[in-house]
């Protein structure tokens, strides 16, 4: 295993980390299989692997539960042990506190590495973090050794990022989206540079972008089998990243031993400089290539919005895109269920083309909307 600096911290992290949120399971998310969960995890950390993410959330809840169960017989003292705080359901600061109680129990610990408020965005930022004194919280926490070092994970536009991350001058790491396709997306690359310019260590989370880049269109796969270098596709993306000085540790969501392997092995060879040249533009030309087969030409500028209708359109499109994109329908259709609120989804759309009259793309929206129902409905 290769290890790496964490920011300003006096801290060496595996280049490889845990991440609990796709374990094996029955079939219900909920269910975790637990003997075949607990055994990847522990045969992780013999190989190496030193960091271990969950969060309240994961798997019902039960993510935090597994993990707990996993670091015993002397595996909590082998890892940091990282999770996160549900910012979601703070209406009060005492809620922060409560929240803690509960996970140190479901862990078995007495202390949490790596706490992170979850998934910050610029309204969580104002509207819990800042309005409820949750930094000042979480410092009382580190002050009584219940967490070590405190982090943000984020979802939300750069301006956001930058927001957050200079919002505060405490901040020990953070941990945003990062592949090779979101150079541009949420924090992006300018995110990652900024917070390791400030000495703050970052983990990546979502290098393979859910998955998709582990299975390429033919057409991507083409390119790649030019390389002399034979790679998996999952192991170019991560290599892309750990080739990066400013990545401190690299987030994978393992579902089989299999993976476990292949990533544990993959991270054994990986380091800053790894890539050559031509390399590095071998995955510019992925990247071209991937946007080439984007079917709408959303920039994402959210000048069409807010619909008077409610639908959320530039998030429809990118949906939308990105199964056109990744040949992965059902994915989408899987997000678009799941994760949007009915009101928000295409189908709410009355072609009222308000919309289209401020759109610089000159998309015709309201044409659109139909499409992408039918194809995601």
């Amino acid at each position: 295993m290769r290890y790496r600096k964490f920011g300003k911290l006096d801290v060496m992290v595996s280049a490889l980390g845990f991440g609990a949120m796709r374990l094996p399971t029955d079939g219900n998310p909920h269910n975790i299989l637990e003997e075949e969960a607990i055994k990847m995890i522990r045969t992780a950390i013999d190989e190496g692997v030193n960091y271990v993410d969950t969060a309240y959330p994961y798997h019902g809840g039960n993510s935090e539960i597994l993990t707990g169960k996993a670091l015993k017989d002397g595996y909590r003292e082998k890892v940091y042990l990282a999770t996160k705080s549900p910012t979601w359901l703070i209406h009060n600061p005492e809620d922060f506190d409560r929240l803690l109680e509960e996970q140190l129990n479901k862990l078995q610990t007495d202390y949490i590495d790596f706490y992170l408020l979850h998934s910050l965005s610029q309204e969580t930022w104002e509207n819990v973090i800042l309005k409820h004194k949750i930094l000042e919280r979480a410092e009382a926490a580190k002050s009584s050794g219940k967490i070590k070092y405190l982090g943000f994970s984020f979802h939300d536009q750069a301006e956001a990022f930058t927001t957050i991350l200079d919002g505060y001058d405490k901040w020990d790491f953070c941990q945003i989206q990062y592949n090779y396709m979101d150079i541009e997306n949420q924090a992006g690359m300018k995110g990652l540079k900024h917070a390791a310019a400030k000495g703050i260590g970052v983990v990546i989370m979502e290098p393979l972008l859910g998955g998709r880049l582990a299975n390429p269109p033919a057409d991507i796969k083409e390119i790649l089998n030019e390389n002399p270098v034979k790679y998996a596709p999952s192991e170019w993306a991560l290599q892309w990243l750990w080739n990066q000085t400013e990545v401190s540790l690299v987030l994978s969501g393992m579902s089989n031993m299999e993976q476990v392997q292949e990533n544990i092995t993959a991270a054994s060879r990986s380091g800053v400089g790894l890539l050559g040249d031509e390399d590095l533009k071998m995955i510019d030309r992925i990247r071209d290539r991937y946007n080439e087969r984007v079917a709408i030409p959303c920039t994402g500028c959210s000048y069409c919005m807010p619909c008077p209708n409610h639908v959320e359109i530039p998030r429809n499109f990118e949906l939308y895109n990105g199964s056109v994109i990744h040949d992965d329908i059902k994915g989408a259709r899987h997000v678009y269920h799941n994760f949007f609120e009915e009101a928000n989804r295409a189908a709410a759309c009355i072609q009222c083309r308000i919309c289209e009259d401020k759109c610089p793309q000159s998309i015709p929206i309201s044409e659109w909307m139909p499409k992408v129902h039918q194809m995601l409905g």
